[in-house]
């Protein structure tokens, strides 16, 4: 089974939710960029502040904020035997840092980017009706997946949020900006024939069903 995997697709495939029940049937870490950045934005760090100005605006993080993180993260232990990056490598020259250090620690032969595909329209409609809990962290969908108390988190009752980067003409920002920037990622790992395309429509069970067949 294929077990160092880097996740791609556009922003609102599903990309979490895929990762982390990978991450648990692969036995390995799930890298997540955003989750790493997000928590910097939570503590207010200077790096926080940088990165929340940035994707506020529907851009993506310079790789000069992102390449120590990556690196400093898979040097880790656990990443021995695989691992799963979630928003990494986001263009070419970061594609290329990522062969460089996987060429170094002997891993990057066993390296294969998973790719989930979804339709622009269909990915406008899921973000801009996503809300999440500022407190938890848990995610809803208020026409798909609706919490059970009206824009209430059903763990713990905070009041749910629309993310800045969640609002419409800003997820057809970023939707622009992956296809400029991040999408020919998908062609550098095609070109050295390490790359596995599913289809991101449909349930959860199903999508991950197919990713598992790729896999392996």
């Amino acid at each position: 089974m294929i077990s160092f995997i880097v996740l791609l697709g556009p922003p609102g495939a599903g990309k979490g939710t895929q990762a982390k029940m990978i991450s648990e049937k692969a036995c390995v870490p799930h890298i997540s960029t955003g989750d790493i950045l997000r928590e910097a934005v939570r503590k207010d760090s200077p790096l926080g502040r940088e990165a929340k100005a940035v994707m506020d605006r529907g851009e993506l993080v310079s790789d000069s904020l992102l390449v120590n993180i990556i690196i400093e993260r898979l040097s880790r232990s656990d990443c021995a035997n695989g691992f799963l990056l979630d928003g990494y490598p986001r263009n070419i020259s970061q594609s290329q840092t990522l062969e460089k250090v996987c060429s170094e620690h002997n891993i990057w032969d066993k390296v294969y980017a998973l790719e989930i595909s979804v339709p622009d329209e269909e990915i406008v409609d899921r973000l801009k009706n996503r809300r999440s809990c500022p407190s938890c962290g848990a995610v809803y969908n208020i026409v798909s997946n609706p919490p059970k108390q009206d824009a209430a988190c059903d763990g713990c009752s905070t009041k749910l949020q629309l993310r800045d980067d969640d609002r419409e003409e800003t997820v057809r920002q970023r939707l622009t900006v992956y296809h400029e920037r991040t999408e020919p990622v998908v062609g550098y790992f095609a070109e050295r024939k390490k790359h596995l395309v599913v289809k991101g429509e449909g349930s959860p069970e199903n999508i991950f069903a197919a990713i598992m067949e790729k896999l392996k």
